[in-house]
C-alpha cells in the first residue's frame, strides 16, 4: 500500500524542484537568512535572489527556521522476538519518523542464534528496502563471537557499508559477551575503522537479581527495574570505557538511561576518552515511576533495557548533560509491542518483550525540554538531533547539514506550535504511547525528504519503499583523528638494557592450569593456542596442597601440639620496628 493521501498526481509531491524562500537556515555552527534551491534530491544553490528554472514548487518560510532533517541513530523496527514481531514495521516506523521531522534512521540488525551476520544483514535490507519511507542505514549487533564472525565483520565493512557494531554486556546465555571477548571484538572494530557500540548492563548480576526477585513472588513490571538497579548500568559503562581505552577503540554507549551511567561517560570524556553517549526519547522525556502503576498494561509498556530510572529528576539531568555536550547524540530505540504481545510476560516480568516508542516524538521532546527551557540554542539542537550523528557515523556532510551538495532532507520548524502527545493522534501501529498526555512546544511544519515534500499542513505524503540504503565508509574523520593520534602516543617500547648474567634459581616449569569460561571456547585469538596445546598433549598438573619438603623419621617433639601463633619477644632490630604478634 502506498502512503499517499489524496491523488497521486499532486505537483507538490512529484516535483523534483523545490525552492524555499526566506528561510532562517540553522546548522550546528551558525544560523543565517537565505533561500534554498533543491533539484533531484540534492541542494543545488543557497543564497539570495537565486536564478532558478521554471516550474519550481515554492515554499515561503517567512523567516522561520529551516534545519537539517533529524537522524534517529537507534531504531528497532520490525524486530523479531521469540516468534513475535515488533508492532511498528519499517513502513509504519519511518512514516512516524518523518511526521516528527526525522528524515533518516539507523536500525539495528540482530542476528538470531546460529544465523550469520551477513545473512541477517541481508534480511534487514530486504525488509527495509520494501517498506522504508526515508533513507536508512544499519548497525549490526554481535550476538556471539568466533572466527567466522570476525570474517563477516570485515566483509560488512568493506562490501556492505557498515561502520558500527554493537556488543551486549547483558542478556546472559543469549547475547552477552565476556570481557575478554569484548576486548577482542573492540580490537577487530578498531582495525576495521568502525565504531564499537555497547548495550551496557551487567548481565551476570541481573540474572541473579531476577532469580531473587521472582523468588520473592514479585512477577510484575516493577520486577524489571528492581532487578536492574542503575549501578549495574554504570558499572558496565565503566567496564566498556576501560576496555575501549586499553584497545584504543572508539566507544559509543547506546541507551543512556540513568544519571550515574551518564556521569561515567562525562567523566571519561573529561579524561580524554573517545566515548559518545546516546540518551533516547524515553530517558529524556519520561521516567520509571510508571513501573509501579496499578494498571499492568501501562506499567508493561515502559519495559525496556536498561530500564527507565525511577528517579523522576533523571530526564532533566540527562537533558542538561545533552545540552552541555557531555552526551552527544539522541536516538529513540523505537521498538514497540502491543499489549497482547507484552502479556506473554503477565506472570513473569523477564518474559515481557522490551522496547518503547519515541521516533516520532524525539525532536519535539528535545526542543521542549532543552531549547524552550533555555538549556541549549537552536544550533546545539541541530547538533544533537542530526549533525553529531552524521559526523560520528561518517554521513557528514551528505546528511546533517544544509549546504550545496548535501541531500535535500530539510525541516521547516515552528518553535511555537504546541501539541499533546497521545496514542490517539500518533502515526504508529502500537496502541499505547509512553508519553501520553505530555504537552510539548515545537514541531515540524514542512518536512522534505529526498527533495520531496512528505509533510505539509499536518498531512503526510509518504511513499512506501522509497527509502534508500545509505552506505557508511569506515574511519570517520571526526572519530579516528583522535584514535590515530593516541595510537602514535601509546606505542609500547621496551627499556634498552644489558643482558642479565647473574645467578638464576632453578624452578620446575609447570604452567598454571586454569578453567576458562567461554572465551577459549569461542575466541578466534585463542582457538589456535588451544589447538597447539592439544597437539602437545596434556600438561602435568601440580598438586599445590602437597608439600614438596618432608622430614624423614619421627621427631622428639611430635607429641607436643603446635601453636598456631608465636609471640616474638625481642625481634631483630628492636621492639619499635614490629608490632606485637599474639
Amino acid at each position: 500500500m502506498s502512503g499517499y493521501q489524496g491523488k497521486k498526481n499532486i505537483p507538490r509531491i512529484t516535483s523534483d524542484r523545490l525552492l524555499v524562500k526566506g528561510a532562517k537556515i540553522v546548522n550546528d555552527d551558525q544560523s543565517f537568512l537565505a533561500d534554498i534551491y533543491m533539484e533531484d534530491g540534492v541542494i543545488k544553490q543557497i543564497g539570495e535572489n537565486l536564478i532558478v528554472p521554471g516550474g519550481v514548487k515554492i515554499i515561503e518560510a517567512h523567516g522561520r527556521m529551516v534545519m537539517p532533517g533529524g537522524i534517529d541513530v537507534h531504531t528497532r523496527f520490525q524486530m523479531p522476538d521469540r516468534g513475535m514481531v515488533a508492532a511498528d514495521d519499517f513502513y509504519q516506523g519511518t512514516r512516524a519518523a518523518l511526521a516528527g521531522g526525522t528524515t533518516m534512521i539507523i536500525d539495528h540488525v540482530v542476528p538470531e542464534p546460529g544465523v550469520g551476520l551477513i545473512a541477517a544483514f541481508n534480511q534487514w535490507r530486504e525488509w527495509a528496502d520494501g517498506k522504508s519511507c526515508c533513507d536508512y542505514s544499519l548497525h549490526v549487533d554481535i550476538t556471539e563471537w568466533h572466527k567466522g564472525i570476525q570474517e563477516e565483520m570485515e566483509s560488512l565493512v568493506k562490501d556492505h557499508g557498515v561502520n558500527s557494531f554493537l556488543v551486549y554486556l547483558a542478556y546472559k546465555d543469549v547475547f552477552q559477551l565476556s570481557d575478554s571477548e569484548m576486548y577482542e571484538v573492540f580490537s577487530v572494530i578498531r582495525d576495521l575503522g568502525a565504531i564499537a557500540q555497547v548495550h551496557a548492563e551487567n548481565g551476570d548480576i541481573i540474572a541473579e537479581e531476577q532469580r531473587r526477585i521472582l523468588d520473592l513472588g514479585i512477577t510484575g513490571p516493577e520486577g524489571h527495574v528492581l532487578s536492574r538497579p542503575e549501578e549495574v548500568e554504570a558499572e558496565a559503562v565503566n567496564r566498556s570505557v576501560t576496555v575501549a581505552n586499553q584497545t584504543n577503540c572508539p566507544l559509543y554507549i547506546t541507551k543512556v538511561m540513568s544519571k550515574s551511567a551518564a556521569d561515567v561517560i562525562a567523566h571519561a570524556r573529561k579524561k580524554g576518552a573517545v566515548v559518545y553517549g546516546e540518551p533516547i526519547s524515553a530517558s529524556l522525556g519520561t521516567d520509571g515511576t510508571h513501573y509501579w502503576s496499578k494498571n499492568w498494561a501501562k506499567a508493561a509498556a515502559f519495559v525496556t533495557s536498561p530500564p527507565l530510572s525511577p528517579d523522576p529528576t533523571t530526564p532533566d539531568y540527562l537533558n542538561s548533560l545533552l545540552s552541555c555536550g557531555d552526551l552527544q547524540v539522541t536516538g529513540s530505540a523505537h521498538c514497540t509491542f502491543q499489549t497482547s504481545q507484552r502479556a506473554v510476560g503477565k506472570d513473569n516480568f523477564t518474559l515481557i518483550p522490551e522496547g518503547t516508542n519515541g521516533t516520532e516524538e524525539r525532536m519535539s521532546l528535545i526542543w521542549d525540554k532543552c531549547v524552550v527551557s533555555g538549556k541549549m540554542d537552536e544550533n546545539q539542537f541541530v547538533a544533537v538531533t542530526s549533525t553529531n550523528a552524521a559526523k560520528i557515523f561518517n554521513l557528514y556532510p551528505r546528511k546533517g547539514r544544509i549546504a550545496v551538495g548535501s541531500d535535500a532532507d530539510l525541516v521547516l520548524w515552528d518553535p511555537d506550535i504546541t501539541k499533546i502527545l497521545s496514542a490517539k493522534s500518533h502515526n504508529l501501529a502500537v496502541e499505547y504511547n509512553i508519553f501520553e498526555g505530555t504537552e510539548v512546544r515545537g514541531g515540524p511544519l514542512v518536512v522534505i525528504s529526498q527533495g520531496k515534500i512528505v509533510l505539509e499542513e499536518g498531512t503526510l505524503h509518504t511513499t512506501e519503499g522509497c527509502g534508500r540504503y545509505v552506505s557508511r565508509k569506515p574511519f570517520p574523520d571526526n572519530v579516528y583523528k583522535r584514535i590515530k593520534a593516541r595510537s602514535r602516543l601509546t606505542e609500547l617500547r621496551g627499556v634498552p638494557r644489558g643482558q642479565y648474567d647473574g645467578p638464576v634459581c632453578e624452578v620446575t616449569a609447570t604452567p598454571k592450569v586454569m578453567s576458562t569460561v567461554s572465551s577459549v571456547k569461542t575466541s578466534p585469538a585463542k582457538q589456535q593456542q588451544q589447538q597447539q596445546q592439544q597437539q602437545q598433549g596434556p600438561q602435568p598438573v601440580r598438586n599445590l596442597h602437597q608439600s614438596g619438603f618432608s622430614l624423614s623419621g619421627a621427631q622428639v617433639d611430635d607429641n607436643i601440639p603446635r601453636r598456631t601463633t608465636q609471640r616474638i619477644v625481642a625481634p631483630p632490630g628492636g621492639r619499635a620496628n614490629i608490632t606485637s604478634l599474639g
